[in-house]
């Protein structure tokens, strides 16, 4: 009786069919505005509410990940909802390790590459690929969404210390994360670079690229920054990112409806 509950249990929780959205210019542009409004919005929550808003995050990012391991397809809504907050967490989370724990920026991004390249090991090691197109079993979506959280992470504090530490300033952050991610572009449609190592290359590299866009519009000037505030950026991000996920859930679910041309032959 336990193995037949168990058969029963298991094809419900697993996945009908991978879980994450098609690699398009849509991608891209969603991963850089939810990537820049988890910034923003992290440190208005930290610089306005501290730890309460630290636990606002943390909730944010379990519920938003519990739905979405919930759901047996993919769901426009609730994977970006789960990418905004991974965003805002992973934020949090390298903030905290540098301003609360006094951990370098320079130890934080080497610990959060190590736990790049560790869950990629064992990731690959396990499953024997890293392909995003075959998140079809919970395990596999288990590492994709670590991997994700390890990589905003990552992101945060690379983006930190390139424009203090290192004195690349925010516009000069942009400018190195951009030719950064525009790399395994070049190599992928030139080059013939592997196109999983491609992209995850680029996935990496628009956290700190995003993340040094919203520093930009939400410092003081003084530090370089435009000075629009945390607050409104964040909200404007959040806005543009749900019309334009809003746009892509419409545009998917119109070309699943609509008919091909050998449904409209055996419909003739």
């Amino acid at each position: 009786m336990i193995v037949l509950a168990d058969n029963h249990v298991r094809p419900r929780l697993e996945p009908l069919a991978a879980k994450v959205p098609e690699i398009t210019i849509g991608f891209w542009v969603l991963k850089l505005l939810t990537t820049a409004m988890g910034e923003a919005a992290s440190d208005y929550l930290l610089s306005t509410m501290s730890f309460v808003g630290f636990g606002i995050g943390a909730a944010g990012f379990v519920s938003t990940l519990w739905i979405q391991f919930r759901t047996r397809r993919y769901n426009a809504f609730a994977y970006w909802a789960a990418v905004m907050m991974v965003a805002v967490f992973g934020t949090m989370a390298a903030d905290v390790i540098h301003h609360q724990l006094g951990v370098s920026f320079t130890m934080s991004t080497l610990f959060c590459a190590l736990g790049v390249a560790a869950t990629f090991w064992a990731w690959h090691r396990i499953e024997n690929t890293l392909s995003v197109h075959s998140i079809t079993t919970r395990r596999r979506e288990v590492f994709y969404w670590l991997t994700v959280s390890f990589t905003f992470a990552l992101g945060t504090a690379a983006g930190d210390l390139t424009a203090s530490q290192l004195h690349f300033g925010f516009v000069g952050s942009i400018v190195l994360f951009a030719i950064v991610m525009a790399v395994p572009a070049l190599g992928y449609w030139r080059f013939h670079l592997n196109g999983v190592v491609a992209f995850w290359w680029a996935y990496i590299a628009t956290r700190p690229l995003g993340a040094s866009i919203a520093d930009w519009l939400c410092k003081p000037t003084k530090t370089g920054g435009l000075d629009y505030g945390a607050g409104p950026v964040a909200v404007g991000m959040l806005m543009t990112a749900l019309v334009v996920v809003t746009y892509v859930a419409v545009r998917n679910r119109r070309m699943v409806t609509k008919p091909g041309p050998a449904q409209l032959k055996s419909a003739a």
